[in-house]
């Protein structure tokens, strides 16, 4: 036998160069479908480009933000869905810009897995192209890493990188947060893409499969309903603060929920006081709470409840500004107010209603 015939290949070590080459074919049209004024490029090279001059910028600071989908992502792989978590993947770090008052630019993706399947990897880009669609910017280009040996058969992980922009002076928050102003909370989606660990924990105490029926939705499956991707708020608040100038401080309700995020946009000296009986909570929690006994304090700080955004705006512009959100989509609640702090930097109100 020659030692060309003993040779081994990359593909015999478990990487197919073919099938990335395949996946990038596949995911050409959808990456064609994110362009936006700045971005117009084709992937395939070694860097995207974007030109900030063409997207209207005149004297721009670049907001970036990094994310993934967490343990979601196994519920995607069992329930062998995979067209959605690109969507949350996006709405994670787009989200996080627009809090700033930045409006998302381009966004790129990392995509590893043990075996790489075209058609999944394909869905997932679908998922990723959609909610850069939904936030108005490019996807200008990512990562494929098949890796074998490092994650086990079927599995995958996800990271999304962003950046986006605003003209100088205009970033988030402003220096004039008194008490009084008003807290108003935009509608989430769901579950979005936080505290998996422990609804998969949850899950599997209930002893259902991800094709069974919800319980709290038995019009799709349980997996359907749990993979139902995070909203993005992007396009809604940047018409909100370019038409009202209302805006003060934003909060995306992620990891942590109300008492670790909402401080963070906060001035020190001041806290927000949430009523918990304005917010209406979707059934899903309701029935997280339920069938894993979860404490009320812990479904506070490990999910959002129902709302996944936070606006703090002046009680004279209030009202006008939830009229703009509500006419571009969004389901807002009037959910509290800003006082002076004297403890923790979120106080409750009331009993959320779980």
């Amino acid at each position: 036998m020659s030692d060309e015939n003993k040779g081994l290949t990359y593909s015999q070590a478990g990487v197919d160069i073919d099938a990335g080459n395949d996946l990038v074919e596949k995911i050409k049209p959808m990456v064609r479908s994110t362009r936006r004024p700045g971005a117009d490029g084709e992937i395939g090279g070694f860097g995207g480009l974007f030109d900030l001059k063409a997207a209207g910028f005149t004297d721009p600071v670049l907001v970036a933000a990094n994310d993934g989908v967490g343990t979601k992502l196994k519920v995607a792989i069992e329930a062998d869905k995979h067209d959605t978590v690109g969507i949350d993947l996006v709405a994670m770090c787009v989200n996080d810009l627009v809090v700033q008052g930045a409006e998302p630019l381009f966004f790129l993706d990392y995509f590893a897995t043990g075996k790489l399947d075209p058609s999944q990897g394909a869905s997932i880009v679908s998922g990723i192209a959609e909610g850069c669609r939904q936030a108005g910017c490019a996807l200008i280009g990512g990562e494929t890493a098949e890796m074998p040996g490092m994650y086990a058969d079927g599995d995958y992980d996800l990271a999304g990188f962003a950046v986006g922009a605003a003209e100088r002076g205009t970033l988030l928050p402003t220096n004039d947060i008194v008490e009084g102003d008003v807290l108003l909370g935009l509608a989430s989606s769901g579950v979005h893409s936080n505290g998996y660990s422990l609804v998969r924990r949850i899950v599997e105490r209930s002893g259902l499969n991800w094709s069974d029926p919800a319980p709290f939705d038995p019009h799709k499956t349980l997996g359907e309903a749990l993979l139902t991707p995070t909203r993005i708020y992007v396009k809604s608040i940047l018409e909100v603060i370019r038409t009202t100038h209302g805006v003060k401080a934003l909060a995306h309700i992620t990891g942590g929920g109300f008492p670790e995020n909402l401080p963070r946009v906060l001035p020190k000296e001041f806290s927000a006081e949430l009523d918990l009986e304005a917010i209406n909570v979707p059934k899903v929690f309701s029935w997280l709470a339920s069938e894993g006994g979860v404490a009320h304090h812990e479904m506070m700080r490990t999910f959002n409840c129902g709302v996944g955004m936070v606006l703090v705006v002046s009680a004279g512009q209030a009202a006008q500004v939830a009229a703009v959100l509500t006419q571009a989509g969004e389901d807002v609640m009037t959910i509290g107010r800003i006082m002076p702090r004297r403890g923790e930097g979120v106080v409750y109100r009331g009993e959320i209603g779980l």
